[in-house]
């Protein structure tokens, strides 16, 4: 069974290589899926900017950097940011940003719909109100793993 190209939300990676947290042995399955070539993944380079941002905001300049360059190993399809994804980010901003959706998160979806992926590895709820968008819930996928291994058994 094949699944589709998966757009990575940033928390993913985030929780995989973080402190212990209820989502962290889910998203660091994941990332082994998407390091094994068993998922593909897609991000943005918003992605990367979220990554150094937050590493940065907290001093921590070397992991920042560390951690970007690796998700680009692992992640090799990286989709620019253009003027007609930014256009579609206000519109979905304008109709979705009241429902708790962020900012780079309707960035995150314009660029989704424009190069064709309606699915994304996330744990933010707020994806679910994204009309084209269908949020993967990463600890939901890790325990259908959990399930299809024991039915195997």
């Amino acid at each position: 069974m094949t699944f589709p190209v998966l757009f990575l939300d940033v928390n993913v990676p985030m929780y995989a290589s973080g402190v212990d947290h209820p989502c962290k042995a889910a998203c660091v399955w994941v990332m082994e899926e998407i390091a094994e070539g068993r998922l593909e993944a897609a991000i943005d380079t918003e992605i990367v900017q979220e990554i150094l941002h937050r590493y940065g905001a907290i001093g921590r300049w070397e992991l920042g950097v560390k951690m970007a360059a690796n998700l680009l190993d692992l992640v090799t399809t990286v989709y620019p940011v253009t003027v007609k994804d930014v256009r579609k980010t206000i519109e979905l901003f304008e109709e979705y940003g009241s429902q708790g959706i962020t900012a780079r998160d309707t960035l995150h979806a314009a660029v989704m719909q424009h190069n064709g992926l309606t699915r994304i590895l996330s744990v933010d709820r707020h994806f679910d109100c994204v009309a084209g968008v269908s949020r993967v819930n990463v600890e939901s996928l890790a325990q259908l793993r959990l399930d299809v291994k024991r039915l195997a058994l």
